[in-house]
């Protein structure tokens, strides 16, 4: 959430925000209203009590009739002490539940619009001319298939659409994934992490993913749990409710998880294989550190996505994603989007956002700093989307037979293999 104070003292910056992300401008309004309703609500219940305590210290002294006055005026008192209180009580929850609405503050240098207006930064490694070479790319499903790596039909028949199995050498090229990326995240000073994939709704609610992302969440309702989209979640509120001291900053954690998504609204969108599924396996990097730190800390999560792709042998553009795309949780967000020869364009393969201190309000986690003691910045970056990275990894470095040269990054973990065979015609 944004700070009150900043509210009450520009109005204007938060509604031009609102505007840029294609959101209801009138909510700044009514929460100022509410906000001015909570204050006013406080002092007047302020003033009651202070009359309330020393009402109380005159009535022992005081004796016949000039005691029953005081009685019966302290009965009164009592009544309008207690009605201020359930005044100040409701404006302050109606000020919380409009704040909660509203998304964190834009970053200035964010492209306003919707989700093609974003601009393109920098672009890396060439694309293949697959002509060429005397061949027409297959699909990565294709040859999934013709490496015995991915079995959607299955994953279909067990669990639905947008399910799948990895099997062979998709289920090591996984794994493999997941440790090259843990091994470059740790020797960046990431702690590495698995986290758990069930989270509270406080935990949810704090990182922005029951506002406008909740159609898209998994929630289990016997328990009142929440199945997580990324580990963002629960890297994020793993220091809820906490004071960290400023020497410990910068805090990174590389967190591995399972995420599930709902994929709401996607219908009819990446239908074919494993680009869009409701089940996959991430890496992702999390940072804590100084409010006025965050905005190099985003630049060295992007820096580091960068050289994570790079390592894959892939091209990619990085983009400044445009306002109205950004999740309410980001003030700027950047993407990675890998080329995929067979869809002719590029697609997102990571991203890293800057939360500013949008989620530790909400979640309670501060600095101290000396006797200061105040919000501190949150910042996650996707280092490896495992499904995406393989559709990318397998169209790519294809060959004509159908094989898949396996980048140098990765062949340690597959006991130096460097190329994935077909085992199927």
């Amino acid at each position: 959430m944004i700070d009150l104070r900043l509210l009450r003292e520009d109005p204007d910056r938060v509604r031009a925000s609102q505007r840029a992300r294609g959101e209801d401008v009138a909510l700044v309004d009514a929460l100022l209203s509410a906000d001015e309703r909570r204050r006013s609500s406080g002092v007047r219940f302020d003033e009651l009590r202070a009359e309330q305590k020393a009402l109380g210290k005159l009535i022992p002294k005081a004796s016949g009739d000039e005691k029953a006055e005081l009685l019966k005026k302290a009965s009164q008192l009592a009544a309008d002490v207690k009605a201020a209180d359930a005044d100040r009580d409701a404006a302050a929850a109606e000020t919380q539940e409009l704040l909660l609405q509203l998304g964190n503050l834009v970053h200035p240098d964010v492209p306003v619009g919707g989700e093609e207006d974003f601009v393109t930064l920098e672009t890396h490694g060439e694309i293949r001319d697959f002509a060429a070479e005397g061949f027409t790319p297959r699909d990565h499903l294709e040859l999934g298939q013709l490496l015995g790596a991915i079995d959607v039909e299955r994953g279909a028949k067990v669990s639905g659409s947008r399910f799948y199995f990895l099997t062979g050498v998709g289920a090591l090229l996984e794994l493999a994934l997941v440790n090259a990326a843990i091994a470059q995240a740790t020797a960046a000073g990431f702690t590495p992490m698995l986290t758990p994939a069930l989270v509270r709704p406080q935990s949810m609610a704090g990182t922005g993913f029951l506002g406008q992302a909740a159609q898209d969440v998994y929630h289990l309702d016997k328990d009142d749990l929440y199945l997580v989209g990324t580990s963002e979640v629960p890297l994020a509120a793993y220091h809820m409710d906490e004071i960290i001291d400023a020497d410990r900053l910068p805090l990174r954690y590389a967190g591995f998880s399972p995420c599930f998504r709902r994929e709401a609204g996607s219908h009819g969108k990446d239908t074919r294989g494993i680009f869009r599924v409701h089940q996959f396996d991430k890496v992702e990097m999390f940072s804590y550190v100084a409010p006025e730190d965050s905005q190099a800390e985003h630049q060295r999560l992007l820096e580091w996505e960068k050289q994570w792709l790079t390592s894959l042998e892939l091209p990619f553009r990085v983009i400044d994603v445009a306002s109205a795309d950004l999740g309410s949780s980001a003030s700027r967000k950047f993407d990675c989007e890998a080329w995929i020869p067979t869809q002719g364009k590029y697609r997102e393969l990571t991203s890293t956002s800057d939360c500013t201190e949008f989620q530790s309000r909400r979640l309670q986690i501060r600095v101290r700093d000396g006797k200061t003691v105040r919000p501190l910045a949150t910042l996650n970056g996707t280092l490896c989307a495992v499904p995406r990275t393989i559709v990318a990894i397998l169209e790519n470095h294809q060959q004509a037979d159908g094989s898949v040269r396996v980048p140098e990054v990765l062949r340690p973990y597959l006991g130096g293999r460097e190329i994935l065979e077909p085992v199927a015609k």
